[in-house]
């Protein structure tokens, strides 16, 4: 088995990674682990055949939903399924090479979401440093260890380790309560993740032309109302057809794979829209105390 994750190594998709491993299924404890470069490209991964699992971040607290992974499930692997997913407590550390202090740190890196959830941190603790985007946090960790310029980047604890950086503040953000979701991918017609069946989630996107008519998205999601199945998300992205049309992505709470409400209402939905697809049912994870 392959799994791939966003890299390089010391990043938090690692990190949930290996926390959550039993995910992936039997013989996962084995797996080799690939990092790719780009969030798109771990959807992808699958999607080529290149790994059997994968794990992306879809969603976090504090700055909301991860387009990127959004849209390569909804446009771009068709054939990738959602099979679990898991909740990570996030707390960044700002590291840079030794040597450098706080006070003379001129540029902070890190993956986008990461410099926004920590925001407020940064306007007060360094005002007058630099923000620059990286491709992943532990890329962040690398490329400031190795810089000329006393340069620092959030990431993991890990990231600090594997590449020679030191600590300057640890566990910080701008709220404590911060997490990220991440979901495991597979293949379709891979089994759902083991759960103790009680708690079920599913995904499905949808959308058509109808998306013009008034109350269009109030009949949709009727569907789901009529019948009791609460939602507990709901995304628009650009249909990438014409300007103003939308797919949209849906968690509710039961399971679209076998007979029941969930299933109906999904069913239901061809009434309405052009295209209904169902991205997995699985358990729900956790939530973080």
């Amino acid at each position: 088995m392959r799994i791939a994750f966003l890299g390089p190594e010391g990043t938090f998709s690692q990190e949930a990674l290996r926390t959550s491993i039993a995910l992936a299924g039997p013989g996962a404890e084995q797996a080799e682990l690939v990092p790719v470069a780009t969030v798109h490209a771990v959807v992808q991964a699958i999607a080529s055949g290149d790994a059997d699992r994968a794990v992306v971040p879809i969603e976090n607290a504090l700055e909301g939903s991860v387009n990127e992974a959004i849209d390569a499930l909804l446009h771009d692997a068709p054939g990738v399924r959602i099979i679990g997913e898991t909740v990570l407590p996030v707390r960044h550390c700002l590291i840079a090479a030794p040597g450098v202090a706080l006070d003379e740190v001129a540029v902070v890196l890190s993956h986008p979401q990461a410099l926004a959830q920590c925001a407020r941190w940064l306007r007060d603790a360094l005002p007058a440093a630099a923000q620059r985007a990286a491709s992943s946090t532990a890329e962040a960790v690398r490329l400031a260890v190795g810089a000329t310029e006393p340069t620092a980047a959030l990431g993991t604890r890990l990231a600090a380790d594997l590449y020679g950086g030191a600590v300057l503040v640890d566990d910080l953000g701008d709220t404590a309560t911060n997490a990220t979701r991440f979901l495991w991918l597979a293949p379709a017609g891979a089994p759902a993740s083991a759960g103790d069946g009680s708690l079920w989630k599913t995904s499905v996107v949808f959308g058509g032309d109808g998306d013009g008519r008034p109350g269009w998205l109030v009949r949709c999601l009727s569907e789901f109302a009529f019948r009791g199945v609460n939602l507990t998300r709901i995304e628009s992205r650009p249909a990438r057809r014409r300007l103003g049309h939308y797919v949209f992505l849906v968690d509710l709470e039961g399971r679209a794979d076998v007979p029941g409400p969930a299933a109906d209402a999904v069913a239901a939905l061809d009434d309405h829209c052009s295209e209904v697809r169902v991205l997995g049912a699985y358990p729900r994870a956790a939530l973080p105390a």
